[in-house]
């Protein structure tokens, strides 16, 4: 039986492969077409837009629908992929120059910029491999503490300045929660729970160790700093509970949930990154036409042991199999220029992905944003910015299956904190092995790097 379906699965992954390839593809005349596999951020339209119009050669067109490390492999071996598709972290980056997909072109790459030295070492692990280029980043970011200034002022609290600790930032949140008997009107902090990863790096804590061949998310420290995350929410009462969260959930779209719970001043302040501003522009100028108002202010987020945050972004990579490949190498050289970077520090969508630009005048005070005089908080915060340390051993989905499984445990407080990490790190540890047995190239890599420690 399992034969069966094994058959079916192969034939109908070659039928889909067969139609992709013959499908009408509609271009402009004496146009290259180029096809991105990126998600349908709004924002992308204008960033095509720009390239399209800078490179009249080409005609450049956004694919939201065959995201997926696992599609983009399958495809692109078979000659049908895509000529650029994003990268979300080191485990993705692995697979794809492995399964000989992704492209070096570190050479190429250093004709027009000198990427070690000008982009932002936090979303490294995106792109660069073995000290090889497979692409270049799309954007980068770290988190930092939004807030409200009509809130602050009306409570007569200043507006919180950086640098700062949790416990200093929890005598401001706890006079700014609201409770009425059992109903929270407002409350001090919202956090989306997947920045579990900052708690745990700032007690001192990693996911994995160095080498990337165990996990050691159940150590002291990371313990530690999950524990303060889970106590934000019941022992503090500063953040909402997930029933708490559910009460005040909103409609869906592009940048929902805590953004736009944000904005509706149900939170004084909020852990979250620049590119909340795409949403949050559109909220302020819909007030606006409402006679409302929502002034925004920013600030460096909290620190715990160690003041570091958590780097994250994405890049785009180059697929090796395109007969466009060449033609495609040009999207890279664009991100890497002016006109790229200073349209994704116009749209907020994050931070430019090249450091110098956003130390220019017109990113610190953009004249069409003239009230956001904060900017500079989220090109200082990528100072202190580390990326996450991921292993390679692991496929990050199977990962991400596992850690959501326990820490949504430890999230509606059905389990101990040190209960749910040690499960977590057995059963990470133990997927270690199961890839290894599946992947002999990997199991080389891994022996090499476990007996340098013997």
């Amino acid at each position: 039986m399992k034969w069966l379906f094994g058959g079916s699965f192969v034939v109908l992954l070659l039928l889909s492969c067969a139609a992709w390839s013959i499908r009408p593809v509609p271009e402009a005349a004496g146009k290259i077409p180029l096809l991105w596999v990126s998600d349908d951020n709004p924002a992308r339209r204008e960033q095509i837009g720009l390239f399209n119009a800078l490179n009249p050669q080409y005609e450049l067109r956004l694919d939201p629908n065959n995201q997926g490390m696992e599609k983009v492999i399958v495809q692109s071996i078979a000659g049908v992929g895509p000529d650029l598709f994003d990268c979300y972290d080191g485990f993705q980056l692995s697979a794809y120059a492995r399964s000989g997909i992704a492209w070096d072109i570190t050479d190429k790459l250093k004709e027009s910029i000198d990427f070690e030295k000008d982009v932002w070492p936090a979303v490294f692990p995106n792109f660069v491999l073995d000290g090889r280029a497979y692409g270049f980043p799309t954007n980068v970011c770290a988190n930092a503490i939004w807030f409200n200034k009509d809130i602050f002022e009306a409570n007569g609290i200043p507006y919180p300045a950086g640098p700062w600790t949790w416990d200093e930032f929890l005598k401001v949140a706890q006079k700014l929660t609201v409770r009425e008997g059992r109903r929270v009107k407002r409350f001090g902090l919202l956090n989306d729970w997947w920045n579990w990863r900052q708690f745990v790096i700032q007690w001192g804590g990693e996911v994995y160790s160095r080498d990337g061949t165990r996990c050691i998310l159940d150590s002291p420290e990371a313990i530690a700093g999950i524990q303060f995350l889970h106590d934000l929410m019941y022992k503090y009462k500063v953040m909402p509970t997930p029933a708490e969260e559910a009460a005040m959930a909103t409609t869906g779209g592009w940048g929902s949930g805590t953004i736009t719970v944000f904005a509706d001043g149900k939170g004084a302040m909020a852990l979250g990154g620049r590119w909340w501003l795409c949403t949050l522009r559109t909220v302020q100028q819909n007030k606006k036409e409402k006679a409302e108002r929502l002034r925004l202010g920013a600030v460096e987020c909290p620190h715990g042991p160690y003041r570091v945050f958590r780097g994250y972004g994405r890049a785009t990579l180059v697929n090796k199999n395109s007969p466009r490949r060449e033609e495609a190498l040009q999207f890279t050289r664009y991100e890497a220029g002016e006109p790229y970077n200073a349209l994704i520090n116009h749209q907020a969508d994050a931070l430019a992905p090249v450091k110098p630009y956003s130390y220019t005048p017109g990113y610190l005070h953009d004249p069409a944003f003239p009230e956001e005089d904060f900017n500079a908080v989220w090109r200082d915060v990528m100072q202190y910015a580390v990326p996450d340390h991921d292993s390679p051993f692991i496929n990050g989905q199977a990962a991400s299956r596992i850690l959501d499984r326990q820490l949504d445990l430890v999230k509606s407080d059905e389990k101990p904190v040190a209960d749910a990490l040690r499960a977590a790190a057995q059963e990470l540890n133990e997927e270690i092995q199961k890839t290894l047995q599946r992947d002999p190239e990997l199991r080389v890599r891994y022996e090499a790097l476990a007996g340098k420690k013997r």
